[in-house]
């Protein structure tokens, strides 16, 4: 969900949830499991060393004096901060952000690889009774939520390694985002309060994210589920409970049951790739008329289960060159989750997959070259800009205002107007008058 281990991808937008967090759009939230080995952790790890300073101690004392106010009991108190230091590895984490991107094939080549292909059938069979009363119950199909529970964290198998009272306490105390870090302090001491977890027990991302599927506190609170009826929330240690508050999330954010979530589609020959972006949407009916069509040639509205008058939007992560998709509300539900189109990519196509069903039919184009620095990033913003293209301010974010920009830009060229970030894009505007 809001684990926040921040890598981009040119064209994709922030989750609705890490917006509390980081302003800017155009990061892709990489849930734990995608992470590199060296950060994959299940138990909390020893931090850096660092005294409590006496700024520190004296903010302690005024927060807990604030967590009281709140009902939050001195003894969930003494417990939760004890050995509380400030945590010099989650100020570095806070004040970095990543200079890098990578293509969205190489994020799907993780996400979607054939060992988690394979480990979700397995857990999904094996866990079909929990996973079936969840379904029941909230109508989310237990594929979706064995994709998330798959991404967030390797099937459980992936946690975090901060100790989650004290990376909240470090945010709230130091950095460029302590009301976040505040609000979410004092919802993962309620947390504690309300007895679902102890404090050597919650465990999570540096961020907060917490749980085999990252809730952060706040969402925590509001979504999480008793789902085996033990009187707690685990959503460390009880998968019932997993996978019931993930499903309840997901309908509480408006999943359709018995709808689709997305398909790869052809396009017709002249179609206007300026129609292709996230924010535009029709209803499934008006892009039929326009000759959008599953893969097979049947129209869209034979797809089983389809409203043809929903909204839906057709997206092109990769240009025009690539797999072209049509997204469906369920797709957007998936977005409310982390709002990623990549994220959301795997997240459906995973839950395809594990149903038995294809890989995409049209292959990546990885000769293609995609502005991967920000720095590149920045100056494609600026060239544009220099020709009276409005980009916003020049941030290094590949959001809606850029990606029109492209689009004009790209026309007066005589290009197909994909708005897609390529290299050889800049070295074109960076070459052309």
């Amino acid at each position: 969900m809001c684990c926040l281990r921040i890598l981009s991808i040119p064209g994709v937008r922030l989750s609705v949830l890490c917006a509390l967090m980081l302003a800017a759009a155009g990061w892709v939230a990489l849930p734990v499991s995608a992470q590199p080995s060296g950060v994959r952790m299940s138990q909390p790890v020893p931090d850096e060393p660092a005294d409590r300073s006496p700024e520190f101690s004296a903010w302690i004392e005024s927060f807990k004096a604030e967590a009281r106010t709140k009902g939050i009991s001195d003894r969930t108190l003494e417990h939760a901060f004890r050995g509380v230091r400030l945590s010099t590895r989650v100020i570095e984490l806070n004040e970095n952000q990543p200079e890098f991107s990578r293509a969205i094939w190489d994020y799907m080549d993780g996400a979607v690889s054939s060992d988690r292909v394979a480990r979700g059938r397995s857990l999904r069979r094996q866990n079909r009774k929990i996973l079936g009363r969840a379904e029941r119950k909230y109508g989310v199909p237990d594929s979706i939520v064995t994709a998330i529970w798959g991404l967030e964290s390797n099937f459980g198998q992936n946690l975090g390694g901060f100790r989650v009272v004290e990376a909240l306490s470090t945010l709230a105390f130091e950095g460029r985002r302590t009301a976040f870090g505040r609000e979410q302090l004092l919802a993962a001491l309620q947390i504690l309060e309300e007895g679902d977890i102890s404090p050597e027990r919650m465990i999570g991302s540096w961020a907060g994210a917490m749980g085999q599927t990252q809730f952060i506190p706040t969402v925590f609170l509001q979504y999480a589920q008793d789902g085996n009826g033990d009187g707690k929330r685990n959503l460390w240690d009880t998968k019932a409970d997993v996978f019931a508050s993930t499903a309840n999330y997901l309908k509480e954010k408006g999943w359709q049951t018995g709808a689709p979530c997305f398909d790869e589609v052809k396009l017709p020959d002249g179609f206007d790739y300026g129609n292709a972006d996230i924010s535009i949407e029709k209803p499934v009916r008006e892009w039929a008329d326009l000759d959008v069509r599953q893969m097979d040639g049947r129209s869209l509205l034979k797809r089983k289960g389809q409203d043809k008058d929903a909204p839906a939007a057709l997206i092109l992560p990769a240009g025009y060159k690539g797999p072209a998709f049509i997204a469906y509300p369920n797709f957007k539900v998936v977005l409310a989750y982390n709002n990623a189109i990549s994220y959301a990519l795997a997240i459906c196509e995973l839950s395809v997959r594990f149903q038995g069903g294809p890989e995409f039919v049209k292959p990546w184009p990885r000769d293609e070259q995609p502005i991967l620095s920000r720095a590149d990033r920045v100056e494609l913003q600026t060239l544009l800009a220099q020709r009276k293209y409005d980009v916003g301010e020049p941030d290094g974010v590949i959001g809606r205002k850029t990606r029109e920009a492209i689009r004009a830009f790209q026309r007066a060229k005589g290009l197909p107007a994909d708005g897609f970030a390529t290299m050889s894009l800049l070295q074109l505007l960076r070459t052309s008058p």
